[in-house]
């Protein structure tokens, strides 16, 4: 998830630093991406030709051509400029930075973080309009993918890129970042988007503990309200936030066969299902006094608000819990809390059979294609660079051969090992899967519907109509 800075992200902002992730509503239109992690532990070999390790030869000029002792193997590019998109910003943004440093060191290219804006189709656009695209852009949802190969701007990964793949990350991933059966995304960074983070002491002081299934969690929520304080903190503010709920609820209510279906707008939003999973919600929507602020309060709260607001203020927090994903952990760094102590985390609770665990994340797809570009991407898919963006922290990365132990807490640990036990369950972010207009855009579509859900959560069967007028007229479009 999440990450957007001036760009219109929600996420991303400066928290999500989304699918990002750290958003800033105003100047924040949300990333979402956030696709979680399917972790194990191994070594990644690369099956690709003419291999550097970023050592010098003899005279100290290039990269030797030789390959790493992990077993990656890179072309020597000296002399090669190359340019990658994306809307990240602030750690994030360094964080990847730092990736793309360890290329330049191995290959002995030279390139340039082009800073994006959402929606990253538009900046793509007038970028291509102009004559200069990047040669890389990190695409943040699934639809993006789709759009870019459908104006013919993506271009194919090629053999190294693929193997890495293979070897690599499970199916799931795979077909996320392919269309029409070609593979054009390596997913680089993902997300788990179905995790609620709490204020450590206040549940503590109510006698509450963590919940596991829905009712639990509303229980929960009554017994922190009775101890004084505000259970849940909502960032309304931000319409994504409001899509992840949704989705969350509807992916463990619905299951995953229907998730697909809605997802695809093969089914209505006026489906029983829908109205079942909206049910769900205004169990808690439908209760001011356990959400911050109550309706009102929340709509005018920001993703990034919502979660400082829950990990300040002492022993009366103006909320609890906060749900939101692993990039969460940025905006908690913005507090005095310590993720582990005074943050902690758990999973969305289950409202069906089982917990759902949704995802978002980033792929890097090839604009110009080129030996440097598709190296990149062969880089972007192995262990290594997995391995150094991990370190950092705040990310999570869906390669397989990444081991745990690369990432630098147990939070972050335990979220990796959600999305291995959640195996082809997974599901990507919904509204990123949606055209823009529907599942993307500030004040319209799903945002905006869901918000007014927020401020009436009695209105069911008009937030359905609502939702399937706005639905229809965009996947027809």
């Amino acid at each position: 998830m999440r990450t957007k800075g001036t760009a219109l992200r929600s996420r991303r902002a400066v928290l999500h630093p989304r699918r990002a992730v750290l958003y800033s509503h105003g100047a924040a239109l949300r990333s979402r991406r956030a696709v979680l992690a399917v972790l194990a532990a191994g070594s990644l070999v690369l099956a690709a030709g003419c291999g550097s390790d970023g050592k010098k030869d003899s005279d100290g000029d290039k990269p030797t051509g030789k390959s790493s002792t992990s077993g990656v193997e890179l072309p020597e590019l000296s002399g090669t400029k190359l340019e990658v998109a994306a809307v990240w910003t602030g750690p994030e943004q360094a964080n990847f930075i730092k990736v793309l440093k360890e290329f330049e060191k191995r290959t002995g290219a030279s390139v340039t973080f082009v800073p994006a804006q959402d929606p990253i189709v538009n900046f793509l656009g007038t970028k291509i309009a102009g004559g200069a695209p990047p040669d890389v852009a990190m695409m943040p949802q699934v639809g993006a993918i789709t759009q870019a190969v459908a104006k013919k701007w993506a271009k194919p990964v090629g053999p190294a890129a693929q193997a890495q793949l293979d070897k690599n990350y499970s199916q799931v991933w795979k077909d996320l970042g392919a269309v029409g059966g070609k593979q054009y995304g390596v997913y680089f960074k993902a997300a788990n988007k179905s995790l609620v983070w709490y204020n450590a002491k206040a549940l503590q002081n109510a006698g509450a503990s963590e919940p596991r299934t829905w009712p639990d969690f509303l229980k929960t929520a009554e017994t922190i309200s009775a101890s004084g304080v505000t259970p849940v903190s909502v960032g309304g503010a931000d319409g994504w936030t409001l899509t992840d709920w949704f989705e969350n609820v509807y992916l463990s209510q619905a299951g995953p066969d229907k998730y697909d279906q809605l997802a695809q707008h093969k089914i209505k939003w006026t489906d029983p299902s829908v109205k079942a999973a909206l049910t769900t919600l205004a169990q808690l929507f439908g209760k001011p006094s356990l959400i911050s602020g109550g309706a009102d309060g929340a709509l005018q709260t920001e993703f990034p608000a919502s979660v400082t607001q829950t990990f300040t203020g002492g022993d009366q927090p103006k909320g609890a819990m906060v749900f939101e994903g692993d990039f969460a952990q940025t905006n908690i760094a913005q507090t005095k809390a310590k993720v582990g102590t005074d943050a902690k985390v758990f999973p969305f609770p289950a409202v069906g059979a089982k917990a759902p665990v949704v995802t978002g994340g980033d792929a890097a797809v090839i604009l110009k294609d080129s030996k440097g570009a598709q190296a990149l991407l062969t880089w972007l898919a192995s262990t290594d660079a997995a391995r150094i963006a991990a370190g950092s922290g705040g990310f999570v990365s869906p390669n397989k051969g990444l081991d745990l132990s690369a990432y630098p807490n147990d939070v972050q640990r335990t979220i990796a090992k959600a999305l291995v036990a959640a195996g082809d369950d997974i599901r990507f972010d919904m509204s990123d899967q949606a055209p823009q207009s529907f599942g993307g855009t500030p004040g319209k579509g799903e945002w905006k519907d869901l918000q007014d859900f927020l401020k009436n959560p009695k209105d069911i069967a008009g937030t359905q109509q609502k939702l399937e007028s706005d639905a229809a007229k965009a996947y027809k479009n």
